[in-house]
């Protein structure tokens, strides 16, 4: 078996999407897409004693209605220390803050120093991903020859890989031409993200639907336990 997974990049993102990670051999980023505006690309939230907070990477859009992705600019040179001060404020009393810290800190020192959301993104992806012991290979979607309908970019990558799986959210489902893989011998799976447990979390009602960072700030080390890629071994 070969995983693939294809998807564009996430600033921090949530739990699922490293699961996502975890599960491929492959995690191809598919930023060469139109960028969409108040999307995940550049922004995500966390939880504060004001409640929940986005973390919005200023970019670069006045009149760049059809840019990719990976053009996208950041806008702004200080943003990085900006994003760190708001996370220092609203998880310095949680209990593996100090541990983590250093570790993060590094990832903004490095993230700062990028011209694009795609590759401030990347530092985030492959810094977490390597922090929690993944073996997935991350490449781009600018490294392949793309075809012009959606679905046979995905095949084509696939084929490119010689993978046997490819996996994809469920939202998918309205859209995917499974045939089209299923001709080339790959199996098409949706991913499923209920049923996360939760665990110990600052700041009142527990969410899911935030940055893995928090995460990282509340477990620490532990922070496979509450993820699928453990928990379903």
């Amino acid at each position: 078996m070969l995983n693939v997974v294809i998807t564009q990049s996430n600033y921090i993102p949530w739990k699922g999407y490293f699961d996502a990670i975890a599960i491929a051999d492959y995690f191809v980023i598919f930023d060469e897409m139109q960028y969409t505006r108040r999307d995940w690309r550049n922004r995500n939230k966390i939880k504060t004693a004001q409640g929940l907070q986005w973390l919005t990477v200023p970019v670069e859009v006045k009149g760049k209605f059809f840019q990719k992705i990976s053009d996208t600019c950041i806008a702004e040179k200080d943003w990085a220390e900006k994003h760190f001060r708001s996370i220092q404020h609203a998880y310095a009393k949680s209990p593996c803050f100090q541990e983590m810290k250093p570790m993060v800190h590094e990832w903004y020192n490095e993230a700062a120093k990028k011209t694009t959301i795609t590759e401030v993104n990347m530092v985030f992806l492959k810094g977490i991903a390597h922090w929690l012991a993944l073996p997935t290979v991350f490449l781009q979607s600018k490294d392949f020859d793309l075809m012009e309908d959606k679905t046979e970019r995905l095949v084509h990558i696939c084929k490119e890989l010689k993978a046997t799986d490819y996996y994809t959210g469920g939202a998918a489902k309205a859209y995917m031409n499974e045939e089209a893989f299923a001709d080339e011998n790959i199996s098409v799976h949706y991913f499923d993200y209920s049923g996360y447990p939760e665990y110990p979390q600052l700041h009142g009602a527990f969410e899911h639907g935030v940055t893995i960072l928090d995460m990282l700030f509340n477990l620490g080390s532990n922070v496979g336990e509450y993820m699928k890629f453990k928990l379903e071994k």
